[in-house]
């Protein structure tokens, strides 16, 4: 039986590389040699810090990761559109792994161009997850946009947000993301611990307050969502209007109050239409005429602009790492979010 390397996390939250069988080639699917990996450190590593304060000790060791990218060993039936030897973008939880061979289904598979390196490639997920939040929130040139959480979803949004011809103000506490955020060229970078960031959206947006705001980050959001609103417009009403949408797993606990009657509340937890319709992934598709904008889509989207330069995601990468050291780069996203960002690891 021909075996793979894998990150592994258990009930305890305790991270391992161990040995396992490659998954079965099933219809619809490809068989890739990974040559890197992204580690998301919020979903991901989130939720290996609630294990280690939860615990759930009859859960077994398990591969993660949803982001990776590599080349084509070979296809099930059924597969369209990709052969071996391409080159490949390929996303989703329980597929695309940090290992060093994944079976992937085909419509979460995009080639990619010979420029783009595997490692950016691997950021596929998470940028498409961003794109999409981008798209929800109908971001329109002359729009100002806050995003608040300057992780990996909140670069890449807060590009994709400048390339619709907004201006865009990022909010985050953490001097590494700031800095990076400003080496992208957006508009205004706040650390919210020591600049308040309503004053800053006031300033930028020359008193007239942001269309949109994106939470971009977990956890508790009230504080966030009430400063949204305070940076937002205000309606000839006097209520406050304009577009929150949530990309990243922040909660709001408090009540709607009438105010938020002219404010609309959007949600954006995935990298668009058919992630997780098992027959989409494997090959099914919908009409374009009513699904313009497919998971596939968006994928094909970042990807090409990556390539094309019109996307920095080189820039996000702090930590290049071999798959083996992958407890240890884990461990220092968790206790160090301020000295990495995207931590890269190459099987």
């Amino acid at each position: 039986m021909v075996k793979r390397r894998v990150v592994t996390r258990d009930g305890y939250g305790r991270i391992a590389v161990g040995e396992e069988s490659i998954p079965l080639l099933g219809e619809g699917s490809v068989l890739v040699e990974v040559k890197a990996s992204l580690v998301s450190p919020g979903t991901e590593l989130g939720g290996v810090v609630e294990l280690r304060k939860n615990p759930e000790p009859s859960r077994k060791a398990a591969a993660f990761g949803y982001g990776n990218a590599g080349v084509i060993l070979e296809t099930g039936d059924a597969v369209t559109g990709l052969e071996k030897g391409m080159r490949v973008a390929c996303i989703g939880a329980g597929y695309a792994q940090h290992a060093s061979h994944a079976v992937v289904p085909q419509n979460l598979t995009v080639p990619i161009a010979d420029g783009l390196s595997f490692e950016e490639a691997a950021f596929a997920h998470l940028a498409a997850t961003a794109l999409q939040a981008v798209r929800r929130s109908q971001v329109a040139l002359g729009h100002t946009v806050a995003v608040f959480g300057l992780g990996i979803v909140g670069q890449v949004a807060s590009q994709l947000a400048r390339a619709s011809g907004a201006r865009v103000i990022g909010i985050d506490r953490l001097g590494l993301r700031i800095d990076v955020a400003r080496k992208s060229g957006i508009d205004l970078a706040v650390d919210f611990s020591g600049t308040d960031p309503v004053e800053a959206a006031q300033d930028l947006t020359n008193g007239h307050g942001i269309d949109i705001a994106i939470m971009a980050f977990g956890g508790d959001a009230n504080i966030a969502i009430r400063q949204a609103v305070s940076m937002m417009k205000t309606a000839p009403d006097t209520h406050k209007m304009g577009t929150i949408t949530i990309v990243g797993g922040a909660r709001f606990e408090g009540h709607f109050p009438t105010s938020f009657g002219n404010i609309d509340i959007r949600a954006s937890s995935r990298c668009g239409p058919g992630y997780h319709d098992e027959q989409w992934e494997r090959g099914a598709d919908y009409p374009p005429v009513f699904v313009e904008w497919t998971s596939r889509r968006n994928l094909e989207v970042v990807t090409s602009f990556t390539a094309e330069g019109r996307l920095n995601i080189e820039g996000l990468i702090t930590h290049r790492v071999a798959l083996e050291e992958a407890p240890e780069a884990c461990e220092e996203l968790i206790d160090h979010p301020d000295r990495a960002l995207g931590v890269i690891l190459l099987p």
